[in-house]
C-alpha cells in the first residue's frame, strides 16, 4: 500500500502561452508547447476534402508544392484581402486553415545538445490542392475584381496559388479531377432493341 505525495501531480492542466506574437492567429491553449517538426502531408489516399469552395464565391488554392504557412504569413495575406474588400459592403473573408503547430528554433551557431529550441511562432502544414482563402458576400463579386484581390494576397504566400470558383473541379495532388463527359451520340446511332440486328451488321 502506498500514498501519493500530492494528488495534484496526477492532473496536468493545459499550458497558456503568452508570447510576443499573441496578437496573431494562435490557439488559446495547448497541452504541450513543443512538438516534433513533422512533414508536409502528401494526398495519396484519394480524398478530395478541402480542395473545393465551401463558403465563398471565389477562392485561393495551393497549386505548387505543399508548404508550411506561418501565422504571420496568413495574417498578412488576410489583411490584404480585407483592405481591398472594404469598399464592398457585407463581404466576408473565410480562412480555411488555422496555425496550431508550434515551431521551435535554436539560435545560430549553437552547439549540439541541451534540448530543443524555444518556441518561436505558430504554423500549419498544408498539402497541394488545399483551399486557403475564400471570399463571398450577399451580393456577387465580379470575377476580375476577385482575381486582382486574391492575386495580391497570393504574392504574400510562399508557394504558387491558383484562383478558383464555384465550378472549379476538385484537385487530388497535382491531378485536377474533371467530371466525366457524356458519351457523344452520332446521327446513325440509335438504341438497339433485343432481337434486332445492330446497324452495319
Amino acid at each position: 500500500m502506498f500514498f501519493l505525495s500530492s494528488p495534484i501531480s496526477l492532473f496536468k492542466p493545459p499550458i497558456h502561452i503568452f508570447t510576443r506574437n499573441r496578437g496573431q492567429l494562435a490557439p488559446r491553449q495547448v497541452k504541450y508547447i513543443k512538438r516534433h517538426k513533422g512533414v508536409i502531408p502528401i494526398p495519396i489516399g484519394g480524398s478530395i476534402k478541402g480542395t473545393t469552395l465551401a463558403f465563398g464565391q471565389w477562392g485561393l488554392r495551393i497549386k505548387g508544392n505543399g508548404v508550411r504557412f506561418s501565422a504571420k504569413q496568413l495574417t498578412t495575406a488576410e489583411e490584404v484581402i480585407k483592405r481591398k474588400l472594404k469598399v464592398l459592403k457585407g463581404t466576408k473573408v473565410y480562412l480555411r486553415v488555422f496555425p496550431d503547430i508550434p515551431v521551435c528554433i535554436k539560435g545560430n551557431e549553437t552547439r549540439m545538445g541541451k534540448g530543443k529550441g524555444t518556441f518561436e511562432f505558430w504554423a500549419t502544414r498544408q498539402p497541394v490542392g488545399r483551399v486557403i482563402f475564400e471570399i463571398g458576400g450577399p451580393s456577387p463579386i465580379r470575377e476580375e475584381l476577385a482575381r486582382d484581390i486574391l492575386r495580391q494576397a497570393a504574392s504574400k504566400l510562399p508557394t504558387k496559388m491558383e484562383f478558383i470558383g464555384r465550378d472549379t473541379p476538385p484537385r487530388l495532388g497535382n491531378l485536377v479531377l474533371h467530371p466525366p463527359k457524356p458519351p457523344a451520340v452520332g446521327v446513325g446511332d440509335y438504341p438497339v432493341s433485343a432481337g434486332e440486328p445492330a446497324a452495319g451488321i
